[in-house]
């Protein structure tokens, strides 16, 4: 699978990342058989979070065999410096490892977060603390508002951005194309989510895929054009929904990408006009 740079990092990254969610209630058996399988299609970025059930303590054993050869990241929805530096040394207890190779602020949506994080006793600190302690390697956030990922941006030199960058909110509502410019110009890793999502669901529709809060593409070729969207943007990796059959989507769309044509990216734009999208869900939030 094609690696792509990690910022501005020796790091490299495979442009498919494993979402943990993928393990989520698995059995620890299934779990090792899923990543061992990510291991022999490429796979070496894991993402993680304590918000996803219990995809910590089953991804920890079934990474331990491959853990000095993947790149792992981790997020945190604290924003104080105490209560991040205990769900950090949490999540490492139960992923079993030492370190994490990135840290990330969970789903910062609005400003007032971002002061939280980044004031006197914000979580940045307790970050830092552990980044000098060698159990981070690189501090990241995650955000579902543009608002507060530019904050973010302007405020400290951040690794990375996770963010939602999907074809349909980028072409139906402008939703991406200003913060992947501020964090191009800052030399960040641009991380992907939500890249294979098609839609917001609607109002008392039971989803089909209960771990997304969203309509994944179930269609294959749809979800190509969709990942090929992203992974066309100068974007690091992307992760896709939290469900094994569309991780392996992804792997082979990955292993035979080529960038979309502007033929493609017009039936794309089309397509999303239709769409409720789930820009139009976060910009309402």
């Amino acid at each position: 699978m094609e690696k792509r740079k990690f910022g501005t990092t020796a790091e490299k990254l495979s442009v498919v990342g494993f979402g943990g969610i993928v393990v989520t209630d698995e059995t620890p058996e299934d779990a090792a058989k899923i990543v061992s399988k990510a291991i022999d299609r490429g796979i070496n970025y894991f993402d993680v979070a304590p918000l996803y059930g219990n995809a910590q303590e089953i991804l920890g054993p079934a990474l331990q065999p491959y853990r000095k050869n993947v790149f792992l990241a981790c997020k945190t929805l604290k924003r104080t410096k105490k209560d991040a530096q205990k769900d950090l040394e949490d999540s490492l207890k139960k992923l079993k490892t030492d370190y994490f190779d990135l840290y990330q602020f969970h789903s910062v949506t609005t400003i007032k977060e971002v002061e939280e994080i980044m004031g006197p006793g914000g979580a940045i600190e307790a970050c830092e603390k552990a980044r000098e302690k060698g159990m981070v390697k690189y501090i990241g956030f995650s955000a579902h508002s543009e608002e507060a990922a530019i904050k973010l941006i302007d405020s400290y030199e951040f690794s990375s951005i996770l963010f939602p960058f999907n074809w349909a909110s980028w072409l139906k509502n402008d939703f991406g194309p200003e913060v992947l410019k501020k964090a191009e110009e800052k030399g960040m890793a641009i991380l992907a989510l939500k890249a294979m999502a098609k839609r917001s669901l609607d109002k008392n529709e039971k989803p089909e895929w209960p771990k997304c809060w969203y309509s994944p593409i179930d269609e294959f070729e749809e979800a190509s054009l969709a990942l090929r969207f992203t992974l066309s943007l100068p974007v690091t990796a992307a992760i896709p929904p939290g469900y094994a059959e569309f991780l392996w989507w992804a792997c082979d769309i990955a292993d035979n990408f080529k960038p979309v044509t502007e033929q493609e990216i017009k039936s794309l734009k089309e397509k999303s006009l239709s769409l409720n999208t789930i820009a139009e869900v976060l910009e309402s939030a």
